[in-house]
């Protein structure tokens, strides 16, 4: 699996899981029960995951519905 986004906001998560899971598009979302270690205040950010063979088509519907993320550096 590979990094597709790295947010804190909660919303945008179930945002970008709710459209990925409408293309067909597996996703696993990763750090989410950080917040007990951190004591639920939000700092550590979440992962959402794709499997690597539809990355591609994984970033593409972010950007065509206008949402921000960072590639690979």
């Amino acid at each position: 699996m590979q990094e597709l986004l790295r947010t804190n906001d909660p919303t945008l998560i179930a945002l970008v899981t709710a459209l990925l899971e409408g293309e067909g598009i597996d996703c696993f979302v990763l750090d989410v029960h950080m917040s007990v270690l951190e004591g639920s205040i939000g700092v550590l950010p979440r992962r959402i995951m794709v499997a690597r063979d539809q990355l591609h088509l994984a970033r593409r519907m972010l950007a065509d519905h206008e949402i921000e993320w960072s590639p690979d550096p």
